[in-house]
């Protein structure tokens, strides 16, 4: 079996979670096994290493386990992206819709210099929004999106076509 098809078979659904009519993707069984996490971060390395990025936005809060590792891994440095009022310094913010009602990221004001190359990392793309957001974000202080990166990628959501334009990697694809 290889890597991909051991990291699909590791990921468990949860029924109801957190609401009921939702089947979550539970990634937990990824993060404990050590071969399963290290390939994981591979996949993502090989992919990465050696294209010039200088950054790599991890978004709150499970996005920052991939993020972390890969950042380390292609010598990049790490940028957080958190909900509102969760960073220390002078943020920016981005404001998104939800099914119902809508939410907002932010970042620091100076994590990235105009023209860097950044990388965007989260465990997960369902519907976009979050990560539409953030990408707006890196923009606004003068990031250049080199490519967008998820574990996994729920297609039936149609996530990708609020990041339309964008080069978009999914390790996974349900």
């Amino acid at each position: 079996m290889d890597r991909i098809e051991k990291l699909r078979r590791a990921i468990r659904d949860i029924p109801d979670f957190p609401k009921k009519g939702i089947v979550f993707k539970d990634i937990t069984p990824v993060l404990q096994d050590r071969d399963l996490f290290r390939s994981a971060i591979d996949i993502f390395a090989g992919r990465y290493r050696e294209k010039g990025i200088e950054k790599v936005v991890g978004i709150e809060s499970r996005g920052f386990l991939f993020a972390s590792a890969l950042a380390y891994q292609i010598g990049a440095g790490l940028i957080p992206v958190r909900k509102p009022g969760k960073l220390p310094y002078q943020t920016e913010r981005a404001s998104y819709q939800l099914e119902y009602g809508q939410d907002a990221m932010e970042i620091h004001r100076d994590a990235i210099s105009a023209g860097e190359s950044v990388l965007a990392v989260d465990d997960l793309l369902a519907t976009g929004g979050t990560m539409a957001a953030t990408l707006g974000l890196v923009e606004r202080l003068g990031g250049k999106v080199y490519e967008v990166a998820f574990l996994i990628e729920l297609g039936f959501l149609n996530g990708r076509d609020r990041l339309r334009g964008r080069e978009i990697f999914s390790v996974l694809k349900f």
